[in-house]
């Protein structure tokens, strides 16, 4: 398929190579390199755009995924986040590697590939607790609803 992968040793406008932007022991490295190792050619043959055919290159599932499993254990879960901290955060502009972005292409990417990205993400955010890189104490909610009672006298 024809894809847009990331090139993170480009430079940019602002003249700082984008591989420099984190440090080598910072823990998005590891998440990048967990998704380098991972068969995603399920996600791959569903991309449309195709070698010597007209249209745009797709975004990389492999970049995708990697952005939705780093701010995920990063506590972020909304498109429109993930898709600012993209555009401001050196890590994510890591990640990323000059491949821009739209929160519909987030957006759609999780939907449409719901049960396969709950399952890495799993694995993956148990992968890393093991390694001691995240505390999944931090990612648990309750979710107990309560239901008010409060009257007009209250």
């Amino acid at each position: 398929p024809r894809l847009r992968e990331p090139v993170r040793d480009q430079v940019e406008l602002r003249a700082v190579d984008i591989d420099s932007l984190i440090g080598q022991d910072h823990p998005v490295r590891v998440i990048w390199a967990y998704v380098e190792g991972l068969d995603l050619s399920e996600l791959e043959d569903r991309v449309k755009a195709r070698e010597n055919r007209p249209g745009y290159p797709a975004p990389s599932p492999r970049l995708l995924l990697a952005l939705w499993l780093y701010a995920t254990s990063d506590g972020v879960g909304s498109a429109r986040a993930l898709d600012r901290l993209c555009d401001s955060h050196d890590v994510y502009r890591w990640l990323c590697g000059g491949v821009s972005l739209n929160h519909h292409t987030l957006s759609d990417f999780r939907v449409g590939c719901a049960d396969l990205l709950d399952r890495l993400l799993v694995e993956h955010l148990v992968a890393l607790n093991e390694a001691g890189l995240v505390d999944l104490e931090k990612l648990t909610q309750d979710g107990v609803r309560i239901r008010a009672s409060a009257g007009t006298g209250s």
